[in-house]
């Protein structure tokens, strides 16, 4: 499939070369400027198919840097606390359900991470997924996450072929780790 992409690329570049040294030459026949005509038909070639990068990387970087993070509103041992001996008898029930929003991802009995995603901008592919680790009995969230992604995806999975679209994600690592903490605290009395 690489080479494909490659060979198609390969096809473009030299389609769109052949196309401004025809429009220059047409240009420098008409009287008009070879500089001008030239480099507006080699713009239009290149936005065809780039428009979307600028726009993608700037959104992607602004939202990494105003709202990706991870934050604990409670900690487990204070959450042992308020709820004494309850961490103990939780039963692991890894499941995730869809919902209209997003996804419910439920550990046990109490605890449950609910994830929310919403794309700024409609057009370009960057997308925001906010999970809250909720105690499921009060409602109360304990954390919360935002991670930021934006590209394509995989062909294979009809995601697209506009691969440098994609960045590197802004994903926070706490929501991972505070749910280990959660299966070990349990496991370890």
């Amino acid at each position: 499939m690489g080479l494909v992409i490659l060979g198609l690329l390969a096809l473009y570049v030299m389609i769109s070369i052949l196309v401004v040294i025809g429009v220059i030459k047409h240009a420098k026949k008409n009287g008009k400027s070879a500089l001008r005509w030239g480099g507006a038909a080699a713009l239009v070639l290149y936005l065809m198919p780039f428009w979307d990068w600028l726009p993608t990387v700037a959104m992607h970087r602004f939202y990494c840097a105003t709202e990706a993070g991870f934050w604990v509103y409670k900690t487990i041992d204070q959450w042992k606390i308020e709820n004494p001996g309850v961490m103990e008898r939780l039963v692991v029930q890894r499941s995730i359900q869809p919902t209209s929003y997003g996804d419910l991802q439920t550990l046990n009995e109490r605890f449950a991470i609910e994830t929310h995603r919403r794309k700024p901008v409609s057009f370009l592919p960057t997308s925001i997924a906010e999970r809250l680790l909720v105690d499921r009995k009060s409602g109360e969230v304990l954390a919360k996450g935002i991670d930021v992604g934006s590209g394509v995806g995989y062909m294979a999975t009809g995601g697209g072929f506009k691969l440098w679209l994609n960045q590197t994600p802004c994903i926070t690592e706490g929501m991972g780790k505070l749910t280990t903490e959660i299966q070990v605290v349990r496991g370890s009395k």
